[in-house]
């Protein structure tokens, strides 16, 4: 099972000028305690030092606790939208999982 969230919906035009839309979900995966990334050179180093020391002193810089991995792009006509009978919102969270 998995998380996908609506990133983004557009209007767009299909290649016969139909109005459809565009929708973008991406998969949401919780980052783990031992992903870190180890910088190659003195000057990424410091970057990483700078901005560990900002995010514990000002607290309004978040913290990444979760990626976002681009999962499907949907284009859909008008009517294949109003047929699939789900309405899409940005931000919207859906679990998928195996249909047993």
């Amino acid at each position: 099972m998995f998380r996908v969230r609506v990133k983004k919906i557009e209007s767009n035009r299909d290649l016969d000028g139909n109005l459809g839309k565009r929708i973008e979900l991406v998969e949401e995966r919780n980052v783990s305690s031992s992903f870190i990334v180890r910088p190659k050179t003195e000057e990424a180093k410091m970057a990483q030092d700078i901005m560990q020391a900002l995010q514990q002193q000002m607290p309004f810089i978040p913290q990444r606790s979760q990626i976002a991995i681009p999962k499907i792009v949907l284009f859909l006509t008008e009517q294949e939208y109003d047929r699939l009978n789900i309405t899409f919102d940005v931000n919207q969270v859906y679990i998928l999982g195996k249909n047993v």
